[in-house]
């Protein structure tokens, strides 16, 4: 078992892998993800934010875009920041 002293050691030291990603994943597919884990349904979600389930839809499978403002409403009714949503796979590293 590794503690939290070995922990800070590995970390000052650099001595380990970063994780590799693995899956790509859209805003679209990340807003059904979220949905999905917190146990809702599209209806559910669309009740929550006040967005209509079609757009909900539409936005999930890639046919409408999410947007600044649209995250917004969905991250408030998700209880999530947005960046969530809209910057699923961002790498910090390569974001310079």
């Amino acid at each position: 078992m590794i503690t939290g002293k070995k922990v800070k050691e590995i970390l000052k030291t650099g001595s380990f892998v970063p994780a590799k990603t693995l899956v790509s994943v859209s805003p679209g597919q990340s807003l059904r993800i979220i949905r999905e884990l917190q146990g809702l349904s599209q209806n559910e979600l669309a009740k929550l934010s006040g967005l209509p389930q079609s757009t909900i839809s539409g936005m999930e499978s890639g046919r409408i875009n999410i947007g600044v403002e649209r995250a917004k409403v969905l991250a408030k009714a998700l209880r999530i920041h947005p960046a969530v949503i809209v910057f699923p796979g961002w790498e910090t590293e390569k974001a310079s």
